[in-house]
């Protein structure tokens, strides 16, 4: 049935779901998390079968450095620690799955139409992200410490503490491709225009230098502008979609 007065609207699928019982949601819920608890483990434990293989493409990106370890049990640590990463990683696909199942018969045809694509585009820009940071960010901040010290130091890191540079440059970057996914949605919501945000562009110079600072593990000057500028790109990317958009 369909309600319209000037302040408000239902539509058929929003009325369905609002007649449900409260407790249906929430054991609707129960049962997603603990299919994606479920997923998380068994993803979790095929990657520690294959620690090894994953270890071999985390030390890819930088050559000539020998790793160590402090403590007798801090590789088994350290790898426990990937597999449980990377199977969260790897997770990610299955989550996006399940928040289209649970939020797609409530929504209207024309939400549908962005709502999905939103998370689609989502889960393909941290992809991107990642990519992005392992092919280019990684090398380049690690390069940059190796010739900083080359004749003076021998190069041998701790793999935990090179797993954790890695990890937290990882998510990071994943999470700075989210900025084209956070304005489109501001835009629909018409919390900012497409041109109120064209309009800011002189301070999105300043955040980017910023985040391009606070995101980067390391404190080298290249890596940090590479992720500023990559930072700055996304956004203006995300700005000439919402004006494709709104237009």
């Amino acid at each position: 049935m369909m309600v319209k007065n000037s302040n408000f609207s239902f539509t058929k699928n929003t009325s369905i779901i609002l007649e449900l019982p409260f407790s249906e949601h929430i054991e609707e819920l129960r049962q997603r998390f603990l299919l994606l608890f479920i997923t998380i483990l068994f993803l979790t434990t095929l990657s520690f079968l294959e620690v090894k293989t994953i270890v071999k493409v985390l030390e890819y990106p930088i050559n000539n450095v020998k790793f160590f370890q402090i403590a007798p049990g801090e590789y088994f640590i350290s790898t426990v620690k990937i597999s449980f990463y990377t199977g969260l990683l790897f997770t990610g696909p299955f989550l996006i799955s399940q928040i289209i199942l649970f939020l797609l018969p409530g929504l209207t045809k024309k939400e549908t139409k962005i709502i999905l694509p939103l998370l689609i585009s989502s889960l393909i820009l941290f992809g991107l992200g990642i990519t992005f940071s392992y092919y280019t960010l990684i090398p380049a901040a690690l390069n940059f410490f190796l010739n900083y010290s080359e004749e003076v130091i021998e190069p041998f890191w701790s793999f935990d503490q090179y797993f954790e540079f890695i990890l937290v440059l990882f998510y990071s970057t994943g999470f700075a491709f989210q900025i084209p996914i956070i304005q489109i949605l501001i835009g629909l919501l018409n919390i900012l225009s497409a041109q109120q945000m064209l309009n800011a562009w002189r301070y999105i110079i300043l955040v980017s230098t910023i985040l391009g600072a606070i995101l980067t593990p390391s404190t080298d000057p290249l890596t940090q502008l590479l992720l500023s500028l990559a930072i700055m790109l996304l956004y203006f990317i995300g700005l000439g979609i919402l004006f494709l958009i709104k237009n």
